[in-house]
């Protein structure tokens, strides 16, 4: 996934509203830009913090939206990058779909965007050209939550990620849904994808939402499976692709 124009960087005043966010841009400009988050970004709001934001004028889009710059990723301890716009991750999952890079579900199958179920929608439907396969349900969930042991020490991180950083009554609905439609006898999937530098492995985060973290250990059992990819980011800030896969640990 390809920004049609570099990154701008700068650092963060504060995080506001949830949309927005005050930043002074490296020239020393002081901006407001659209925060396209509405979780509790633990972790990646602090203060101080080096971002980076995407600029719309060059798109020729800033004419339509109320503020040009868009607030794309963050220094997380002062080392790791983190992507903090939401609507990245099934980008970057669309894109390796579609090039066969995610080897668990490699082959040959349409892929088709939301497809309705009967409270909603989920994020991808792999369509089998083989009728002998089953189609395959996919659900996309954001890891942007480095656990730190010492609060005090972030810089000593030992590499875990959390899911979801607070508590998700959509996402419980979603691990409900996948394991009646593999009960139904499709393939189901939850994805974790992990735009962040420091994160290494990811876990429920248990003591945050236990229901969440209980029912993925209850889907699991019954058959729903569960992927995670970390995000590689582009050293000149021009965008950012899915890359290695990570392990999962659903005790956590």
């Amino acid at each position: 996934m390809r920004y049609d124009s570099a990154l701008v960087g700068g650092r963060l005043i504060k995080r506001y509203k949830r949309f927005l966010a005050d930043i002074v841009l490296d020239s020393g400009e002081e901006i407001t830009a659209h925060c396209p988050n509405t979780g509790s970004m633990k972790h990646c709001a602090e203060p101080g913090s080096r971002v980076w934001l995407w600029d719309s004028l060059p798109s020729g889009a800033a004419a339509k939206r109320k503020y040009r710059y868009s607030w794309e990723w963050v220094e997380v301890a002062g080392r790791y990058k983190a992507c903090i716009n939401t609507a990245r991750p099934n980008q970057l999952v669309a894109e390796a779909l579609a090039a066969g890079r995610i080897a668990e579900l490699a082959g040959d199958y349409q892929i088709l965007p939301e497809p309705k179920v009967e409270d909603g929608r989920l994020d991808f439907l792999l369509q089998p050209q083989q009728p002998q396969e089953p189609p395959v349900y996919v659900e996309v969930k954001s890891v942007t939550l480095l656990d730190y042991p010492q609060p005090d020490q972030p810089q000593a991180s030992d590499g875990w990620g959390s899911f979801p950083d607070a508590v998700t009554t959509r996402g419980l609905k979603h691990l409900r849904r996948l394991a009646e439609l593999r009960q139904q006898g499709y393939r189901t999937l939850l994805l974790f994808c992990v735009p962040h530098e420091g994160i290494k492995r990811v876990r429920p985060a248990r003591v945050i939402d236990p229901a969440y973290a209980a029912a993925l250990a209850e889907v699991v059992a019954q058959g729903v499976e569960v992927l995670a990819y970390q995000a590689q980011f582009y050293a000149d800030a021009s965008g950012l692709e899915l890359g290695q896969c990570l392990p999962v640990d659903i005790a956590g």
